[in-house]
């Protein structure tokens, strides 16, 4: 094994500021190499000017032809609203029944008892609680336990026994069942009815038989329980949820629980992944605080302030609070919170991939550099590919989907609105629609996989690293990878001298729907050869392109110029 680290591979370019280098490891100029960046996926210039003469020519015809599937505008910002405790009652309290009594219970007429004594008395029966609140045990009589708890059961018959037999005697008490009970739920529940139960299962068990509280009308924090027309009890879900109190109460037939309508609310408004997602919180007795808040939420370790939108005397409030003054606030209808990472964060976290020895994740500073980074990464040099290492980033990827969904609208809009002028013509129209349709579908489907591409002729190029930066340093490959239109796709071991037409030709040659025409060579760097006659080398992907089913020349060359951005975004030759 041959140890070395990767800092002689790395020539730094003499530019002049820092975004001129990262462009510089975006574009390579070098024969018909292409890199990710800014016109990532464009085809060669000729054919480039082509497609773009043919675009205008036909978006100047004034086209008017549209079909169903045709949408003028992006998609809008995926948006995902809820109700803090609105899950709750997908939960299995409807199918777990409480186990044993509840210590806290207090005995009621018809309840089971039983009873065993042995010694200078033997007894062993099951006894109920008649409706005067007293159980009959032979040769003692009446013993009143209405009202008592399990442990006081216990003791009172236990003294109302030793009270007549006061030696050699034991005495052994249980609560075996307890009556049933028929409680009605109502108010903003799915299904309000009576509902039966025991009367120490818990209010959620009834709330959860009654379907759950309606979370668009429904209040998760102001629900009675109603005995005789009067409050016995007031419950407030949001303290089960965070603490998990379980609200405490025995139920009496014909006991009510009233859940009252859902209160005044605040919004928190946060983005994860492209989601926007707002979470509404009820206010208790139209009060809430901002440390109430954080309770019931997790914001993200970096925000340090919090921006709240809302209305104070009619009028328009808006104040932007550092986190510990947000939790002195006191929050009212209608409050919106935008939680702000607003805070310098001095460092990144970047991660390795590939070929290498020890730790994957590094914490750098934050105007690190590629160079910095390799020159501590050992790595076996028999087994590395160090030469083409290259970059997988975020912010590349976002930029060849935003690039990918442009050409895509381009297509849509310049072919989906052409006018027909003969009957002829409007049922090629319908065919070409119908193929556009199909593959742009697909084609959205796509995801562009963020390659930087930094490996030139002359070494590495030192870009600066950017925050959740994936550094990939290949394996040593001595495979030649064939996809797309070829018969067999497959690795073949790499031949030296082979050219792109031996290993294609290894792969059973090329199908019917392959365009012998566009063949791109992709490196284990990422570069992409868009030349059939270039030099095959190990680790290379030769990939066919298909063929565009139309003699539309102008559609052809905008499909064509397409499948070339999806097969470098992605390394896919998308099937038509």
């Amino acid at each position: 094994m041959h140890l070395t680290n990767i800092k002689t591979i790395i020539k730094p370019k003499n530019l002049s500021n820092p975004l001129a280098m990262l462009l510089a490891g975006l574009v390579m100029l070098s024969g018909q190499a292409w890199a990710l960046g800014d016109a990532a996926g464009n085809l060669p210039a000729a054919q480039q000017t082509l497609s773009m003469t043919a675009d205008q020519a036909t978006l100047n015809q004034q086209q008017t032809w549209q079909t169903a599937n045709f949408k003028a505008q992006s998609p809008a910002q995926s948006k995902a609203e809820s109700l803090f405790g609105e899950q709750l009652f997908a939960g299995g309290f409807s199918g777990v029944r409480s186990d044993g009594v509840n210590q806290n219970y207090r005995v009621l007429p018809g309840d089971q008892v039983i009873i065993r004594i042995w010694g200078n008395i033997e007894a062993d029966r099951v006894v109920p609680v008649d409706t005067q609140g007293n159980i009959f045990i032979p040769s003692i009589g009446p013993v009143q336990v209405l009202g008592l708890s399990p442990s006081q059961l216990d003791a009172k018959v236990r003294g109302a026994v030793k009270s007549i037999y006061r030696s050699n005697v034991e005495v052994y008490t249980q609560l075996q069942g307890v009556q049933p009970v028929g409680v009605y739920v109502s108010g903003y529940v799915a299904n309000p009815g009576r509902y039966a139960g025991t009367p120490h299962d818990s209010l959620l068990f009834f709330i959860h038989q009654a379907g759950g509280i309606d979370p668009k009308t429904g209040s998760f924090r102001q629900i009675q329980i109603l005995r005789d027309q009067q409050i016995v009890t007031e419950v407030d879900l949001y303290d089960f949820i965070v603490s998990g109190q379980v609200p405490q109460h025995q139920f009496q037939e014909g006991d009510v629980i009233l859940v009252k309508p859902q209160g005044a609310k605040v919004s928190l408004q946060q983005t994860q992944n492209n989601l926007a997602q707002t979470l509404h919180f009820e206010l208790n007795n139209q009060r809430l605080t901002g440390v109430d808040l954080l309770r019931y939420t997790q914001l993200p370790s970096n925000i340090s302030h919090i921006l709240v939108s809302g209305t104070r005397n009619l009028l328009p409030y808006n104040e932007y609070l550092s986190l510990e003054q947000f939790k002195t606030i006191t929050l009212e209808r209608g409050d919106v919170i935008m939680p702000q990472a607003d805070m310098r964060n001095d460092q990144i976290i970047v991660k390795l991939e590939g070929s290498f020895l020890g730790q994957s994740h590094f914490v750098l500073p934050k105007n690190a550099r590629l160079a910095e980074l390799l020159d501590n990464i050992p790595v076996d040099a028999d087994l590395t590919d160090i030469a083409s290492i290259s970059i997988r980033r975020q912010a590349v990827a976002e930029k060849q989907r935003q690039s990918l969904d442009a050409s895509l609208r381009r297509l849509e809009t310049t072919y989906l609105t052409a006018s027909s002028s003969t009957p002829q013509e409007a049922a090629i129209r319908v065919q070409e629609a119908q193929l556009i349709s199909e593959f742009v579908q697909r084609a959205r489907q796509v995801e562009p996989n963020g390659r930087l591409v930094v490996a030139t002729s002359d070494g590495i190029m030192n870009v600066r690293l950017q925050d959740g930066d994936i550094i990939t340093i290949p394996t040593q490959s001595e495979a030649v990878m064939t996809s797309g239109q070829v018969l067999v796709p497959t690795a073949l071991v790499y031949r030296q001298g082979f050219s792109v037409q031996d290993y294609i030709d290894l792969s059973g040659g090329l199908t019917k729907q392959a365009d012998s025409r566009n063949i791109v060579l992709i490196r284990q760097s990422g570069e992409v050869i868009a030349d059939r006659f270039a030099t095959v080398y190990p680790g290379d992907e030769i990939l066919v392109l298909p063929k565009v089913p139309t003699k539309n020349i102008q559609l052809a060359t905008s499909i064509t110029q397409i499948l070339y951005q999806i097969a470098i975004a992605a390394k896919v030759a998308l099937d038509l």
